[in-house]
């Protein structure tokens, strides 16, 4: 039978790949990159990144229209360029987030109502729906439950409604008062709900109403299981005790410690929530190795930006924009190079987060469920912000910081600077060091597959002035630069992908 050339090529590639050794046989294999590497051009970027941070995207903020017409944009470039669903044949990863919205919240002393957002205020987010009638109440003084200082020695308070105040006695420190110190103390104690007497409260009636009144989004499992705590005035708080609230309910011959009142007063407490249901998406594209395909190399980025504040549209054309559209078209020449029969050895996916900007949770959730096994995942080469230039590197813009690269695997630095050899930077490995103050190594996707064991690369230009800003235009980006960051990508995605051995695991900087 006549082999067809897609297959005699790939035995050619074989035979490259394992006839020769160390660097030749990894140069030998960038030699074949080179024309696909070559599409990956500046006027395909800025066409990509063009509708990715445009007005119609609305930001791209998780969990929003913007995001979804987003995750829609991506998924038909995907198919555009032949790549396959990466999630058992499916193109998104779903995953539930939440956002409650407050209905009532009242606080009624015995016939007066005292509200939400005027006289009190609770973290919606840590705070249960919940309605508490009780015919009295204990005030405790600090709230606190230390070694030196115990206001809830000898007291009974399960169950019951408490009142404290804040901050701590004179002489201890400062930190004991904290409002987490405060809630586990009263958690251990079996506090039924937890009232703070605040100057501050009454500040919060200078808000928007719609700001307080929302939390943001979150994951499940992520609730608080303290009781709820109210910040009420001290107006609130005269009413509740029956007396102007001051300094004579302590005993300032004591060291100001508290003297315990119990108060015979009737309270409702109602606090009403909705909760709704949201369903973000990462994005997940694939191409199947030959025959190494049970092993996958990840090419990754995050797609969400912030959306719309104030009026503001955060367009996100370097964060991460830059990165969505890098993926894609390295995607696509991955795509044309297996057409042309050059496909990989192992497979990849391309997969684009959302859920970054809210703290990872894209990526984690896919770390969490993973649609390939763990074991068998190679490599996470992670781009976050490729497009611009940051204020340590303006005089030399031929720069790209590398993060990550020495943490987990010792061969892994070595193919990304051969890769270089194509691509010319200043690989700036700053970053890597464990002790600096910006810690970017743990904040971008990458680090949850780190967490993991799986060795990763971060790219990053660094922050700019923009970073975060409703100035971060598509306009401010350098095409040329990231038309070239990328192609190192690419490079060093090919030769993971294609090389005989795969990726040791020796090193554990997690």
């Amino acid at each position: 039978m006549k082999l067809s050339r897609v297959v005699v090529v790939n035995f050619l590639s074989l035979i490259i790949a394992t006839s020769c050794t160390g660097q030749e046989a990894d140069s030998a294999l960038l030699t074949q990159a080179i024309p696909y590497a070559g599409t990956i051009t500046p006027a395909a970027l800025r066409r990509q990144l063009e509708v990715i941070a445009s007005p119609q995207m609305e930001g791209r903020e998780t969990a929003t229209r913007g995001q979804q017409k987003a995750a829609a944009y991506i998924i038909r470039q995907f198919r555009d360029a032949g790549l396959q669903p990466g999630n058992n044949g499916q193109w998104e990863q779903f995953y539930e987030m939440y956002a409650d919205t407050l209905l009532t919240g009242i606080i009624r002393v015995r016939d007066k109502d005292y509200y939400f957002g005027q006289d009190f205020i609770t973290d919606l987010f840590d705070s249960q729906a919940e309605n508490i009638d009780a015919d009295h109440i204990q005030y405790i003084g600090y709230g606190l439950n230390t070694a030196r200082f115990n206001d809830y020695a000898g007291l009974d308070v399960k169950g019951k409604v408490v009142l404290i105040r804040e901050g701590v006695p004179g002489g201890l420190p400062r930190e004991w008062g904290s409002s987490y110190n405060k809630l586990a103390a009263a958690k251990a104690a079996g506090v039924k709900a937890l009232l703070v007497i605040s100057p501050h409260a009454k500040n919060y009636s200078l808000l928007s109403t719609e700001r307080i009144r929302r939390t943001g989004l979150y994951m499940p499992g992520e609730k608080s299981t303290a009781p709820n705590m109210y910040f009420i005035t001290p107006a609130m708080a005269a009413d509740l005790l029956g007396k102007p609230y001051d300094d004579t309910l302590f005993d300032s011959r004591n060291k100001n410690l508290r003297i315990p009142v119990h108060v015979r007063v009737p309270i409702h407490i109602q606090l009403d929530k909705k909760s709704n249901v949201y369903r973000p998406s990462n994005v997940l594209g694939y191409i199947e190795g030959t025959d190494k395909k049970e092993e996958v190399v990840f090419v990754t980025a995050h797609y969400d930006h912030l959306g719309i504040s104030d009026d503001h549209l955060y367009p996100g054309a370097d964060d991460d924009g830059s990165g969505t559209s890098a993926v894609i078209e390295i995607a696509t020449a991955f795509a044309k190079a297996k057409a042309a029969g050059h496909g990989p050895r192992r497979s990849i996916v391309f997969m684009l987060f959302s859920g970054e900007e809210k703290g990872l949770l894209g990526s984690g959730y896919y770390i969490s469920h993973p649609v390939y096994p763990v074991s068998k995942s190679v490599a996470d080469l992670n781009i976050d912000m490729i497009g611009r230039i940051d204020p340590a590197h303006e005089r030399d813009t031929n720069y790209i910081y590398v993060i990550g690269d020495n943490k987990l695997s010792s061969a892994l630095r070595p193919l990304n600077e051969m890769a270089n050899g194509l691509t010319k930077f200043k690989l700036d490995y700053k970053y890597n060091d464990p002790n600096d103050p910006e810690d970017f190594y743990r904040r971008s996707d990458h680090y949850k597959f780190a967490q993991q064991g799986i060795p990763v690369i971060f790219y990053f230009n660094g922050t700019h002035a923009d970073y975060h800003q409703p100035g971060d235009t598509v306009d401010k980006i350098n095409f040329s630069l990231l038309a070239r960051r990328a192609q190192l990508v690419y490079y060093t995605a090919w030769l993971i992908a294609n090389r005989t051995d795969r990726l040791v695991v020796d090193l554990d900087e997690k």
